[in-house]
């Protein structure tokens, strides 16, 4: 499971990431009310953790946003604030959950944990063609076969797996899987489509990552 941690407030966002990592997540953490909408768009957080009084866009704001550009991914928003009204506007904005501070992080991983939980099978597996794609284990199956993916492997195929056979850009999977600041160039995801490309084989798969000259890459699924 994938979170994102919108919190201006370091030491705080420092011992989030670490809290929940230690439990088994993967988190990424940003600063700002916009770089938390851009980033929540990518479409790759299972859960976003939005802190009320943040720059550029407050957290009511960035929820609106959000949920305007169709961003389904359940919202646990954090404030200092503990008045109804702001209770009530956080709602109002979209979050699925309002946690005031200080909290205890007995209720703020008991809130993670329901949330994710709420989604039901939608966040469980995805599937294409005779391939499933679990999301809790980092398992690509098919039939009685199955492989383990890398961190890495696994962020590709689930993009891929997102699309439902659209074309998705080698920019587009980058800064989705390797984010907007990192150095990774188009050759790294050339390079995991490949290992993707074995493993699909691996195990018996009639699903095909397949390359559109300047448009990226999509998945068919040969007929059984």
């Amino acid at each position: 499971m994938k979170i994102l941690i919108v919190e201006d407030d370091r030491p705080l966002s420092d011992s989030l990431r670490a809290l929940l990592e230690d439990r088994g997540y993967q988190v990424e953490a940003v600063y700002d009310g916009e770089a938390g909408v851009q980033y929540a768009l990518l479409g790759v957080y299972d859960l976003i953790i939005l802190d009320v009084m943040l720059p550029l866009l407050d957290g009511w704001q960035a929820a609106r946003q959000l949920r305007a550009q169709k961003c389904a991914a359940p919202i646990l928003m954090l404030t200092a604030r503990s008045e109804l009204e702001d209770r009530v506007e956080g709602l109002n904005a979209g979050a699925d959950y309002y946690l005031t501070k200080p909290f205890d992080t007995r209720e703020l991983l008991a809130c993670v944990g329901a949330l994710l939980r709420r989604q039901g099978g939608q966040v469980d597996q995805l599937s294409f063609g005779n391939t499933a794609l679990d999301l809790d284990g980092s398992t690509l199956a098919c039939g009685d076969k199955w492989v383990r993916l890398s961190a890495r492997e696994f962020d590709v195929m689930r993009c891929l797996m997102q699309a439902k056979g659209k074309n998705l850009s080698k920019e587009a999977i980058l800064a989705r899987v390797w984010g907007y600041d990192s150095n990774a160039v188009e050759n790294h995801v050339e390079v995991y489509v490949g290992f993707l490309r074995k493993k699909l084989a691996s195990i018996g798969s009639n699903v095909r990552i397949e390359a559109v000259r300047r448009l990226g890459y999509h998945l068919e699924a040969d007929e059984i």
